[in-house]
């Protein structure tokens, strides 16, 4: 018998794009397609076997959660949703590093691991925001925050290195009431790639403080320096170095900037939660709608909470709302952790801002002695958390000073974003309403409710009005009726007192009457992260 192979396409289509063979018996020639048949039964039990064993793989997770018994949260998910979760050590990502802690953290459920700073741990298994760790100190294990540990052996650990931070924010940091001149900080240069710049904190005569920035060089041995005149093996001995003298920079170096605590990650399945795990401390305020608490979640995290009247919305309405404000996570934006939707009040669970609304900070003793550079910086955070709302094409509907909020270290973050579209109240919700924000508001969404990423620039320019008068209620002296038939004729309010004519400019474009002429918020952002920097030399210049 002979094999003879070529394409056949006088069978059944199936058998048409694959190889048949011609088997010769005696003196006929017969076609007999059997290799696609065969190849076509190897595939069915090949995927009948696949199928049995991911079932199967599927059912030995959940026998391991069975045996495990109650689990913290994130257990459970880390098991359920991770493949490799039986592969050895060694093939997991990042698993036996050896990490130390920048901060203490205190175990909030009984698979949590509990360390102090300074503690080394050895990692056991990377699941997002949690991972398995061992303590090196006493053997125990269970899950860490990644974000309160940096990898041994590296600058992340040192105090003095701040890692993925601008130079805005450096400044910002700096700035911050808890550092004096002296304080100091390293970061990685945004301009350099693998290169870092110095930035220190300093003082003039006048008493003007301000932050001075310097570019560190690498050499090709390792070694640095800021100044040709002398160099150093590394950064942590330049570092010692100016620590005794100043040797050319602005002043010696004193202490590192202080670093914000790390935000403990929230468990990921903690979205609707029980009102049982929240314990309310101290009111800090009521508005139209509710009243906002200090408060601790399961006795251990610090958050604020915002009870919202009953018949202010349905739970249907905010759930469906909250579902995609909590998806929204920047730097700039408060964080949603969670919501009590079940029975009423309904409970707004979000991160906790030392210093309130910035309406109140303005107003208050520390906020009245801010010098207009901070101002102007209030408005380019704001600016910058509008940015991101324009970028994912969203809208906020009520941006004003009382819903940005003030952390320890002064930085704005803006609240409530999104909520003003499902207030039912008609006080709110009509422009006639007492409770309507009107002098807020931009004409077309008061004539037409039309709202827009434009209606929230228009906003934008009377909360820099806000702003740069410490609190002042803008419009002074009008009535609602009084500012809408003035708006209607064209008038704009005048200039403050000690507003900049550039800053006044910014607000008066954000007051064109054509929404299209309005700009955007990334351009409002360079515009006022600039406003004192862009005649200065970037870095300071060294002989």
């Amino acid at each position: 018998m002979t094999i003879e192979k070529h394409c056949n396409f006088n069978i059944v289509s199936f058998c048409r794009i694959t190889p048949c063979y011609r088997v010769r018996c005696s003196k006929k020639w017969r076609v007999r397609p059997f290799l696609p048949l065969f190849i076509c039964c190897l595939f069915i039990v090949s995927y009948y076997y696949t199928v049995r064993s991911n079932m199967e793989f599927t059912h030995l997770k959940v026998c391991i959660l069975k045996q495990l018994g109650p689990r913290n949260p994130h257990t459970y998910l880390h098991v359920l949703n991770d493949d490799n979760f039986l592969s050895p050590i060694s093939e997991q990502k990042g698993v036996g590093k050896i990490v130390i802690a920048l901060f203490p953290y205190e175990a909030a459920h009984p698979d949590d691991l509990g360390f102090k700073k300074g503690e080394k741990m050895k990692i056991l298994e990377e699941h997002g925001e949690w991972w398995k760790a061992k303590s090196l100190v006493n053997n125990k294990e269970g899950f860490i925050p990644s974000n309160y540990v940096a990898q041994a052996d590296t600058m992340e650990t040192e105090d003095w290195f701040f890692k993925d931070i601008t130079r805005k924010d450096a400044e910002r940091q700096l700035l911050a009431p808890a550092n004096r001149p002296g304080a100091y900080l390293i970061r990685e240069s945004e301009t350099s790639k693998g290169s870092y710049s110095l930035s220190i904190r300093d003082v003039d005569a006048q008493g003007t403080e301000s932050v001075k920035h310097y570019k560190i060089r690498m050499l090709d041995n390792g070694g640095c320096y800021i100044s040709p005149k002398i160099s150093f093996r590394d950064i942590s001995s330049m570092i010692k170095h100016y620590h005794n003298k100043s040797d050319g920079l602005c002043r010696k170096l004193e202490r590192p900037c202080a670093k914000p605590k790390a935000q403990k990650p929230w468990d990921k399945d903690a979205w609707e939660i029980s009102k049982d795990s929240i314990k309310m401390v101290k009111k800090l305020g009521a508005g139209q709608f509710g009243e906002v608490w200090m408060a601790f979640y399961n006795n251990t995290t610090k958050v604020a909470v915002k009870t919202l009247k009953p018949g202010t919305m349905t739970a249907e309405a905010f759930l469906d709302e909250a579902n995609v404000m909590k998806t929204l996570q920047h730097d700039r934006l408060v964080r949603l952790y969670a919501v009590v939707t079940k029975i009423e009040p309904i409970y707004i669970i979000t991160e906790f801002m030392a210093n309130g609304s910035l309406l109140d900070f303005l107003k208050s003793d520390t906020g009245c002695r801010l010098q207009l550079p901070k101002l102007i910086d209030f408005s380019a955070q704001i600016a910058e958390g509008m940015a991101y709302i324009e970028k994912k094409n969203y809208i906020h509907r009520d941006l004003r000073a009382a819903n940005v909020l003030v952390s320890e270290s002064l930085l704005c973050k803006i609240a409530d974003f999104g909520l003003a579209r499902i207030i039912e109240d008609n006080e709110y919700s009509a422009r006639e309403g007492a409770k309507f924000p009107i002098k807020w508001t931009a004409p077309e969404a008061i004539n037409y409710g039309t709202f827009t990423i434009k209606s929230d620039m228009w906003s934008f320019g009377v909360l820099l009005y806000e702003i740069i008068t410490y609190g002042k209620i803008p419009y002074p002296g009008m009535t609602k009726g009084e500012v809408m038939s003035s708006i209607q004729r064209g008038y704009r309010m005048p200039q403050p007192d000690n507003c900049p004519t550039e800053l006044y400019d910014i607000m008066m474009s954000c007051w064109k009457n054509r929404p299209e002429d309005r700009p955007t918020f990334d351009y409002l952002q360079s515009v006022l992260d600039d406003f004192y920097t862009a005649t200065e030399g970037q870095y300071q210049q060294q002989p």
